[in-house]
């Protein structure tokens, strides 16, 4: 029964569409134009696979950083036009209320320079609430050693490292006292990012001092503030400009260290899903009004995004160059097709099939070779994508990007919207040999 149905369905089909599929056939003779039209396929195929996998791999580049700077720098952002916001637990109730927010927390940040015995740098200090489980569940992927808890304790005496008594004493001689030897009174916890942490050739439990500009006095002279910390964790990021400048320190302790007793400077707002940006800006907004600055993720990192995007459609458009040459090569196999079916051109023309129709047999046959190719394409794209994902054979450098193996980010968009381009080309590859063929004369061709 149902190879009745099919046989039937088959005999119903347009006349035009089964003298298409016919001309696909190897007869001895057609051997070479079949070969060429198998080539051509193949082409079509290799070029949307490659575009595939690279706009694959571009968009897994793509949300790896995005990820890893979201983790440790604002998603969305809420500064006060007054200078620092005293009333922040209000503030965070409302925050914490707004459809789309997945948690919020209040923040210090300040400028200092970290130093230790063997290495010093400028470094950007970030105070959060070690204890907001909303936020430090995703700083803590990044931790390599200690832990953020250490950031909620209070100042204790850092361990002294034998080898830096060691040293001093060898700097000092004699006149090195033991007051000179004991700790000094620590400020707290902090976690450094590993660049920072081999830059300072420090490790977890050993201690560094920072040192800050601060305002005092009645005529607001500048002086220094300095405080003593141990190194309380150490992450890894991958991005450069994180691991070697940023460093986080418990809030309580940053306030103090910052002489922001009760004040933070801003509220940091994690999202429940990043696409939903824009409409969870504007709702925080709406909700706190002109007296305060909302801004995302989006406009810190504008320059990046843009340069990302402008990459991927580079690259995406040098692989759509390499799917055309391929599709583009129907046009030379159908000009032979159309030579070699000349006589059965002009019978079916005498017959009654007009122009249109004869057009219509060869843009089909293009385009079955195109969707087949396109389909093989699609398909071999999808493997590449999986093997690359799951067997992890190709090894870069994880100093430079952050990661060992090659992201892979698959989006059914792409797959999408790469089909349709493919069968765009290979159809404005048919209308050229399409419109000869309609032009032949029955009364030429059966004369010669």
């Amino acid at each position: 029964m149902v190879a009745v149905r099919i046989r039937q369905s088959v005999l119903h089909l347009r006349y035009e569409l089964q003298i298409a599929t016919r001309y696909l056939r190897a007869r001895r003779r057609d051997a070479f134009i079949s070969i060429t039209t198998m080539f051509t396929a193949i082409g079509v195929m290799i070029g949307v696979a490659a575009l595939v996998v690279v706009l694959a791999v571009m968009g897994g580049f793509e949300q790896s950083l995005r990820q890893r700077i979201l983790t440790l720098t604002p998603q969305v952002q809420i500064l006060s036009f007054n200078g620092s916001i005293a009333n922040y637990d209000a503030l965070l109730a409302r925050a914490d209320a707004t459809p789309g927010v997945a948690g919020s927390d209040p923040f210090v940040v300040g400028q200092a320079m970290m130093s230790s015995p063997r290495g010093i740098s400028g470094v950007i200090v970030r105070g959060i609430d070690p204890q907001n489980a909303a936020i430090v569940s995703q700083l803590k992927g990044y931790i390599q050693h200690g832990s953020l808890d250490k950031l909620s304790a209070p100042g204790e005496p850092p361990s002294a490292p034998p080898a830096m008594q060691t040293s001093l004493r060898k700097s000092h001689g004699a006149t090195l006292t033991p007051a000179a030897l004991a700790p000094m009174p620590s400020d707290g916890a902090i976690a450094i990012g590993s660049t920072l942490a081999e830059k300072l050739k420090v490790a977890i439990g050993q201690p560094v001092t920072a040192v800050v500009p601060v305002t005092a006095g009645p005529d607001n002279d500048i002086a220094t503030k300095t405080g003593h910390f141990t190194i309380g964790a150490i992450f890894e990021s991958g991005v450069a400009f994180l691991d070697r400048d940023l460093v986080f320190m418990g809030l309580q302790n940053a306030q103090r260290f910052f002489g922001r007793e009760g004040k933070v400077d801003g509220l940091e707002i994690q999202l429940i899903n990043l696409d939903n940006t824009d409409a969870v800006t504007a709702q925080l907004r709406a909700e706190f009004g002109s007296s305060y600055r909302v801004s995302n993720w989006m406009e810190f990192n504008e320059a990046a995004a843009a340069g990302f995007e402008m990459l991927k459609r580079v690259y995406a458009l040098v692989l759509l160059m390499l799917i055309g040459v391929a599709a583009f090569n129907l046009v030379a196999t159908l000009i032979m097709v159309v030579m070699e079916k000349r006589k059965d051109i002009a019978v079916l023309m005498s017959m009654g099939a007009t122009p249109a129709e004869v057009r219509l047999i060869f843009v089909l046959k293009g385009l079955i070779v195109g969707a087949f190719g396109t389909t093989a394409g699609l398909l071999l794209g999808a493997i590449g994508c999986f093997v690359l994902s799951h067997y992890h054979f190709i090894h870069i450098q994880k100093e430079i990007y952050g990661m060992s193996t090659l992201p892979i980010e698959i989006q059914p968009l792409s797959f999408a919207l790469v089909a349709v381009a493919s069968m765009i080309l290979c159809l404005v590859a048919t209308f050229y040999p399409a419109r000869q063929a309609s032009r032949e004369l029955p009364v030429e061709v059966f004369r010669s």
